[in-house]
């Protein structure tokens, strides 16, 4: 029975393999690469021995040929971020459509310094409807970033108001924003009402205590409390017990 049991197990071990080197020589194939690939005979606890031999200068040259073109997106990236500091107004608007276009994650940072400066109503709100049009998935670790810094507090609330018009699930950060609505003003507290009323979830149980413990020292803290600032916070509290709820259901 032991031996019956074994032997299934390296059919089983083997075939996984072989459909593992399959997809290999697949995507040798499309990078046209010659590729040799063998699988060795092995024992239970034995590794498996692969065997491959490519054509080392087609490797060479399709990296070389990506990182020029990668290149060539960063100088242009580079070109447009120039533009939209010039100060011109035609310069930044032609900018901003072209970010529209070829805009990552790496904007959020320069584009939120540029809105802290201070910019004519139009501009700035074409930038802010720029930051909401990203939808690399690194972003949503950029923008938190962008929360979490001192230098840009001054931009928090036009960030907030972003990210709650994003088509972005920022669920991961529930308790950063319950931390805000806390030590913000009524805007911003307002603004993480309307992010958490959207989030899809699912939540983490220890996310959701720590949001629990920044509602708490609100609640505790000395200083007098703005009333429509409390009744946001009162808000949100429904929001995290009901979230809260669900998690034990």
């Amino acid at each position: 029975m032991t031996c019956w049991k074994h032997q299934e197990e390296n059919t089983s071990y083997r075939s996984e393999k072989k459909v593992v080197l399959t997809h290999l020589s697949k995507i040798f194939k499309e990078l046209e690469i010659d590729a040799t690939l063998k699988l060795k005979d092995f024992r239970r606890y034995e590794c498996i021995s692969y065997s491959v031999s490519v054509g080392a200068h087609k490797i060479a040259i399709f990296a070389k040929k990506f990182n020029m073109a990668d290149a060539k997106e960063k100088q242009k990236l580079q070109s447009i971020m120039l533009d939209l500091n010039s100060g011109d107004s035609k310069k930044m608007m032609k900018a901003i459509k072209a970010l529209e276009k070829n805009g990552d994650s790496s904007v959020i940072k320069p584009v939120v310094e540029i809105l802290m400066n201070g910019l004519p109503e139009k501009q700035q709100s074409s930038l802010i409807e720029l930051l909401c049009s990203l939808k690399d998935t690194s972003v949503v670790v950029e923008m938190m970033e962008v929360l979490e810094d001192e230098k840009f507090l001054p931009a928090r609330q036009m960030v907030l108001s972003a990210i709650w018009n994003m088509k972005i699930d920022f669920s991961g950060y529930i308790d950063d924003f319950v931390y805000i609505a806390t030590v913000g003003d009524f805007m911003e507290a307002l603004d993480c009402l309307t992010i958490i009323e959207n989030l899809e979830g699912p939540f983490l149980e220890e996310d959701i205590l720590e949001c629990q413990l920044h509602l708490k020292n609100y609640m505790e803290s000395n200083p007098p409390h703005d009333e429509q600032r409390s009744h946001i916070l009162s808000e949100i509290a429904l929001l995290i017990k009901e979230i809260n709820m669900n998690l034990d259901d």
